[in-house]
């Protein structure tokens, strides 16, 4: 492959483009493909499988078979280690070719890809890895001549279907608790973004993953994701997206009482108290909002300043924010992508009408940029207020509102006002006042003088609508397994 600096689209190959089941490559049961498109081009990369019920179904059967009573889940948990360590290295040897794959299809910049993506996909393996061998139950001491004692085991089938944010990552943060605690998989990947996922199943069979552990189908949410969501042999869900779309996962699994766990979206608060280091402040929300092109669930996209320092801080974060390299995301020298597709293009930009609309003040941005691809101008509105629309909903892109705030009991309050619950930051000197606002602020993650540091080992999920259960860490894992109790009678 050609180095970064000269990469194109045209010198990254793309192999896998079918369903991947049991071990095999196999086109859709109904012969169907759908484009996936580069959107800094908008140019077809290639025509992927796309995989319905009955390709699900295929795919769920293998991956019961695999489980009831194929090699994973009896196999000695210190081999599913050694193959979950075997796959985090090879990821890491491909590093290079995995990173430019994920740029062109998801449209991210390759430095993004190559040094925050692929190193969170490694680590999250290899912390899972470590984990196969510690899974384990308690002795508990219960009334009578007993012996009581729980065993944690696999929860069974795991359907796990993700987003097109960050396919890689959310790729390894649902493989690696369910391969760790035995479990099987049917994965359903984004139809943006579904190459990096196949490249992965690929890289899997190759050190040695049994057949029919993995399984991956390319499709649509209403056919292939709702197939994974009802079909009956399938033991749990685990779904990254938007907030509808769980509410109809929960109703479509009530049949077979699916074990569920949700990462949903946010309007996460990100607070800047008047104390706090401005400059190290104002970078802060500068990565916490455009990170990804503005597109994470847990974006700082409610910033609210303190007045005394609104102005001086405005002058960093607008600063910042106009230094920023729209462009080839193939460049090593390139700081913001494209946006997704065409809809959250158009869904972006009739919010930035809206804020415009309702009397909110575009400081910075607001427009298409060049005339190919789905580029965005990273956008700053002031002045604004709570009710406006792009205070209130989740936006997912470049665009950041700035509201004002005099005390800390009105910022705690005006933080909670939310629907939403997945993340929330304070930037302050005064450890009391972060304290306080860490323990009452509603949500599953608070960054206190920082933002977007994640950790394999650190869970990460949602308060109210942005979902329940938790991704990562220890919770992750057990997310992955049932209890069971078992009590024998001594004599």
């Amino acid at each position: 492959m050609a180095t970064t600096q000269s990469l194109s689209a045209a010198d990254i190959k793309v192999d896998q483009t079918q369903c991947f089941i049991d071990g095999k490559w196999v086109d859709a049961a109904s012969g169907k493909t759908f484009a996936t498109i580069n959107p800094a081009t908008e140019q077809e990369i290639a025509q992927v499988a796309e995989g319905d019920a009955e390709d699900v179904d295929r795919a769920a059967k293998a991956a019961r078979k695999a489980f009831d009573s194929g090699p994973w889940r009896t196999m000695d948990a210190r081999d599913r280690g050694r193959l979950m360590y075997k796959l985090a290295d090879r990821i890491e040897a491909d590093m290079e070719e995995l990173a430019a794959l994920e740029t062109l299809d998801n449209g991210k910049p390759i430095t993004e890809s190559r040094t925050a993506d692929l190193p969170l996909v490694i680590d999250a393996i290899r912390y899972y890895a470590g984990y196969a061998d510690k899974i384990h139950g308690s002795t508990i001491p219960i009334r009578g001549n007993h012996l009581c004692y729980t065993r944690r085991e696999a929860v069974g089938v795991a359907g796990q279907i993700i987003p097109w944010n960050f396919p890689m990552l959310m790729t390894a943060w649902k493989w690696g608790p369910a391969l760790a605690a035995g479990c099987t998989i049917v994965m359903k990947p984004a139809e943006q973004t579904p190459l990096t996922c196949l490249r992965m199943a690929h890289l899997a069979q190759e050190v040695g993953i049994p057949d029919g552990v993995i399984n991956v189908v390319p499709g649509f949410g209403p056919t292939a994701g709702a197939a994974v969501v009802k079909h009956p042999q399938i033991d749990k869900v685990a779904f990254t997206g938007e907030h509808r779309t769980a509410q109809i996962i929960t109703r479509d699994s009530a049949e077979t009482l699916k074990r569920l766990t949700f990462e949903l979206g946010g309007k996460s608060p990100n607070v800047i108290f008047a104390d706090a280091d401005l400059d190290a402040a104002a970078h802060g929300a500068y990565v916490g909002l455009y990170l990804n092109q503005g597109q994470c669930c847990c974006a700082g996209s409610r910033l609210f300043v303190e007045k005394s320092v609104h102005e001086p801080f405005m002058e960093k974060l607008t600063a910042l924010t106009s230094s920023r390299r729209l462009g080839n995301p193939f460049s090593p020298d390139t700081d913001q992508g494209p946006q997704i597709d065409q809809a959250q293009f158009d869904k972006i930009l009739s919010y930035i009408d809206k804020g415009q609309a309702e009397g909110a003040e575009c400081v910075q941005g607001g427009k298409r940029h060049g005339d190919v691809g789905y580029f965005i101008e990273p956008t700053i509105f002031d002045g604004v207020t709570d009710q406006m629309a792009i205070a209130q909903d989740e936006i997912f892109g470049p665009v950041l509102s700035v509201l004002t705030f005099d005390d800390h009991e009105e910022i705690i309050r005006r933080a909670n006002d939310t629907f939403y619950g997945l993340a929330a930051a304070v930037w302050t000197r005064d450890i009391s006042k972060a304290h306080d606002y860490a323990a009452r602020v509603r949500a599953g993650t608070v960054w206190v003088n920082c933002y977007d540091v994640f950790d394999a080992a650190a869970p990460f999920g949602g308060f109210k609508m942005s979902g329940y259960g938790r991704e990562l860490g220890e919770e992750g894992l057990k997310a992955y397994t049932e209890s069971k109790t078992v009590t024998i009678a001594l004599g």
